[in-house]
């Protein structure tokens, strides 16, 4: 072991070291998947402009989706999910780091390997969720801003993210997020195949936990920055400050009353 680390003062310095070098690559993946994700708006509010126009002129909006349509549909999701996830995570990460340099492991590895065990979570999601945007374009059922244009669906996706915000899977999967060291002391592994398999299992807790309000997107328009970013935001309230817990319920309970307004009024 390096003498400088064999200190209890020297280990504690390279851990606020390892801490810093992993703190500033989480936030410099999370910035340039928003610089991503704003270019990619950008480029999409301009398709969509265009295409409403079309529509108004009697010309069909709609078209079939190609192979690289839908790969490109894929990353939108995966570095939105990126975006979005990274921050709520970071705080687990950062007690991942330091666990693993008390243990004399390759600390900054180890998280590394942590990281895109959460990752390919978050991945899989983006998946399931890109085919379901193909589904629904494909039904008509999304405006060329990628936003539900029928009060059914809209109301429906309010009223099931309303209901799973009370539901105790919801809460299960939300203790696990909202703390970190009973997780860490519930799922610790070994090695790298076990740090892999730590982020793996705590990203299937986090897509457990979010997974309604992520398809909250279908309704405001999967590339509404405004939404996403407060989609983003909540999630940081429900994971990390004191009362996360009530606010997703009185979230839930609000979202329940939307859903039963757009079904009433017929207004997506």
């Amino acid at each position: 072991m390096d003498t400088v680390a064999s200190t209890p003062s020297g280990l504690e310095r390279m851990i606020r070291r390892d801490r810093a070098v992993i703190a500033v690559g989480l936030a410099a993946i999370t910035l340039l998947s928003w610089i991503y994700l704003a270019r990619m708006a950008s480029g999409m509010h301009e398709a969509a402009t265009e295409a409403e126009m079309h529509a108004a002129m009697g010309m069909p909006a709609m078209q079939t989706w190609s192979a690289a349509d839908l790969v490109m549909l894929f990353l939108m999701w995966d570095i939105m999910m990126i975006a979005m996830m990274l921050p709520s995570a970071a705080p687990l990460m950062l007690l991942v780091v330091g666990t693993y340099r008390r243990r004399d492991r390759q600390a900054c590895g180890m998280t590394t390997a942590f990281a895109t065990g959460y990752l390919v979570a978050w991945t899989a999601f983006s998946a399931v969720a890109a085919l379901l945007q193909t589904a629904l374009h494909q039904a008509a059922l999304l405006s060329p801003a990628m936003a539900s244009e029928s009060p059914v669906l809209a109301g429906g996706i309010f009223l099931i993210a309303g209901v799973y915000q009370w539901l105790p899977v919801k809460n299960a999967c939300l203790t696990r997020c909202r703390s970190p060291f009973d997780f860490l002391s519930r799922e610790w592994r070994e090695g790298g195949l076990g740090a892999l398999s730590m982020g793996l299992r705590h990203g299937l807790f986090c897509v457990g936990c979010c997974w309604a309000l992520m398809a909250l997107l279908f309704v405001s328009g999967v590339m509404n920055l405004v939404w996403v970013a407060v989609i983003a935001g909540f999630v940081l309230v429900e994971k990390l400050v004191p009362r996360g817990v009530a606010a997703g319920r009185v979230a839930g309970a609000l979202l329940l009353v939307w859903g039963v307004y757009v079904l009433a009024s017929g207004a997506a």
